[in-house]
């Protein structure tokens, strides 16, 4: 079959079958990810490097790489950016096009003025080891005009893992029967072959590597051989740095045959007493709507809020409907809601944050900042 013969879109049934496996099932490393999509999916092989090779060229699927747990490998956070609006654009375009560090960079807006509302850029930021979160958050400030900022990093995961195909049509309300497991955020120190074989390991695959020998060429290029470069990728997964083997859809934009994986995106904030958090957050991270669910501190320009959660979804009304069976849940479950708020996303690029340290220095270097008044 021409490759411009093949299904590229997400509602192709074959197509919806294979990403609903390949966006966020595959959990850890993994030594044959297609098989395990072709196995999970009931599809042959062939066809499954056929789609995914497809959709990777036409767009309809924007990467596919092996994630890792950023969060135990850099400094991060959310920033959330008060800047003008004639600055906004200007601002939106360098941290999603000149700064690797910032990853989802997103305008958001609220359905009404309330607290934090004046706060219209969200980014995600991450720093290298051996670098500081504040003061590459103090360089943007003044890069792009912007009048403050607030870091909120993660003390708490409870949910990470973005599905957008498997969760269409989601019951409202529907739960795992059990609490979300609660993930810690330590950041882990790696010997230097580690080093080597994880930045092997976390760039693109490009079409013409979706193969099922997926990892032949990425260990050559670290210099290791395959069976070494397989033993150090699972001691990776152990010591927690692996996130998952994932197929990255669009969050907003058309894709082929202008179809969309979602229009909205929205982030929750729910304020609870101190020392509710955990449990809080954990109810929260149980309902399958939620694509991520953090403990973060909002402070006072966002009343305090202290869980945090995004859910994507084609339908705005319905994603509020979600919203409010997780608040009932978190009543009859006890926990006190003082406050809640709903951000909504506009403008959008998604992208993974470099956390290597040498990328760090190539960086400032080419901004003209010594590296070393950064640490």
């Amino acid at each position: 079959m021409l490759l411009r013969e093949v299904p590229i879109t997400v509602n192709d049934p074959t197509n919806a079958a294979i990403l609903a496996v390949s966006e966020d099932r595959l959990t850890g490393f993994q030594g044959d990810p297609f098989g395990e999509i072709s196995a999970r999916s009931g599809l042959p092989i062939d066809t499954v490097l056929q789609r995914i090779r497809a959709m990777l060229e036409a767009g309809t699927i924007r990467r596919v790489r092996q994630t890792l747990m950023a969060t135990s490998l850099a400094d991060g956070a959310l920033v959330a950016w008060q800047i003008d609006p004639d600055k906004l654009d200007g601002a939106f375009e360098y941290m999603a096009r000149e700064d690797p560090f910032s990853g989802h960079v997103v305008i958001r807006t609220t359905d009404s003025a309330t607290a934090g509302s004046k706060y219209r850029l969200w980014t995600t930021l991450k720093v290298p080891q051996g670098f500081a979160i504040a003061k590459h958050a103090a360089f943007l400030r003044r890069k792009v005009g912007a009048a403050h900022f607030r870091l909120m990093p993660a003390k708490k995961l409870f949910v990470l893992g973005v599905g957008h195909i498997r969760r269409r049509g989601i019951p409202v309300g529907s739960r795992a029967d059990v609490p979300a497991a609660v993930q810690d955020t330590n950041v882990v120190q790696l010997s230097a072959l580690e080093w080597r074989v994880l930045t092997a390991l976390k760039r693109e695959f490009t079409p013409q590597e979706i193969t099922r020998d997926v990892w032949n060429k990425r260990s050559a290029e670290a210099g290791v051989a395959l069976q070494s470069f397989l033993a150090v990728a699972q001691q990776l997964e152990r010591r927690k740095v692996i996130g998952r083997f994932s197929t990255f859809l669009e969050h907003v934009k058309p894709t082929a045959g202008n179809e969309r994986v979602t229009r909205y995106n929205a982030l929750f904030h729910w304020a609870v007493p101190p020392g509710e958090e955990i449990a809080a957050g954990r109810e929260v991270g149980r309902h399958h709507i939620m694509t991520h669910a953090y403990w973060r501190e909002g402070g006072p320009e966002f009343r305090n809020v202290n869980i945090m959660g995004v859910a994507h979804g084609l339908d705005k009304d319905l994603l509020l409907e979600h919203k409010t069976a997780i608040d009932a849940h978190l009543a009859d479950a006890g926990v006190r809601v003082g406050y809640t708020n709903v951000f909504w996303g506009g403008r959008s690029e998604i992208k993974p944050s470099e956390i290597l340290p040498d990328a760090y220095r190539d960086f400032c270097r080419r901004e003209g900042v010594d590296p070393e008044t950064m640490r």
